[in-house]
């Protein structure tokens, strides 16, 4: 585990320098630099690391795959500059959003600008596959933008079921994971076989990724987050934890609890007290619990995909990605 942990950490590394190539002009200050300060945030590089990893899972190597794992980190910030404006957040991996820093009108042109770097060097990569990779990435755009309006729809609907959360967090969350994994996949020159398994992982995993993300806002530590936990709740997102809440309790005064967050759209006291008790609520339903066992169910589902992929250094660190998403703590 350590020796996936450190090629991790190389990846990771390389893809700093190539990023830190994609900020170097400087005028519009108020343009370049938001977007230095987002992406030199500390940001974990997770996206790439999928793109690399399965690049070389089937058969390429992380060359081949560099450009394309930017483009993938740049339309990821894309969407956390704009979500944030969106769901009117304070705080992104423990920093000032943008437009809490700058303002809003900043904020929405510095993730256009991102979606267009990312484009630039999606351009750049070097494949027989390069319509097939710019098809993908694109849908990706549209799925995600799909996903983060069924999510803004769903935060004013008090009728959400779990079916529906799920299509939507598998537009908004998964689709960035699957179209990460599936550009790699392509980078690598691979067949259908193996893009459709890697499809298959990755939509998994992202999944479980989504509802790991739910879990946290409520059960993490606050500064290891890098943000207040419950904002979920105070924002009245339909969470996986939410919609199971409505669906098991039976008690008429919890059950009421539950619902009033949905009815008033949020939390709106936002207070600490209220929120750890809506936590202790959850606990004592087993919520927190049929969390975890969802969070496990998808990333073996996840595993299970990777068959077609020949055993080996390159599919273990795949797995290890998993795992190491499914641990971690922010």
């Amino acid at each position: 585990m350590t020796e996936h942990y450190e090629v991790y950490k190389k990846y990771k590394k390389r893809v700093d320098e190539v990023l830190a190539g994609a900020i170097t002009k400087k005028h519009p200050e108020t343009l370049y630099e938001p977007m230095r300060y987002i992406l030199n945030s500390g940001g974990k590089r997770i996206r790439p690391m999928l793109v690399i990893s399965c690049c070389e899972a089937c058969g390429g190597k992380m060359e081949d795959a560099l450009n394309a794992s930017v483009a993938i980190e740049l339309l990821h910030n894309f969407t956390l500059v704009h979500d944030d404006i969106m769901d009117n957040a304070d705080k992104r991996r423990g920093m000032e959003t943008i437009h809490k820093k700058w303002n809003q009108n900043v904020a929405i042109l510095c993730g256009d600008l991102l979606i267009g770097v990312a484009y630039l060097y999606l351009l750049k990569t070097k494949s027989g596959k390069l319509n097939e990779i710019i098809n993908i990435f694109t849908e990706g755009v549209i799925e995600v933008c799909e996903g983060q309006g069924y999510d803004k729809e769903f935060e004013k609907r008090d009728d959400v079921t779990l079916y529906e959360y799920k299509m939507m967090i598998s537009k908004k969350t998964a689709k960035m994971l699957e179209t990460s994994a599936v550009v790699g996949a392509l980078c690598a020159g691979a067949g259908d076989e193996k893009i459709s398994s890697i499809r298959q992982y990755a939509a998994n995993i992202g999944i479980a990724f989504q509802i790991q993300d739910d879990l946290l806002d409520i059960n993490a530590d606050g500064s290891e987050l890098g943000k207040n936990i419950g904002g979920d709740l105070v924002e009245g997102k339909k969470t996986y934890l939410l919609l199971k809440a409505i669906e098991v309790i039976n008690d008429k005064q919890d059950k009421s609890k539950i619902e009033n967050i949905v009815y008033q759209q949020g939390l709106k006291s936002g207070n600490m007290k209220d929120i750890l008790e809506i936590k202790n609520i959850y606990n004592k339903y087993g919520i927190i619990e049929s969390a975890k066992k969802e969070i496990e169910h998808y990333t073996g589902l996840a595993d299970e995909c990777l068959n077609t992929i020949p055993d080996g250094v390159y599919k273990e660190r795949l797995r290890w990605f998993s795992e190491m998403l499914m641990g971690r703590s922010f």
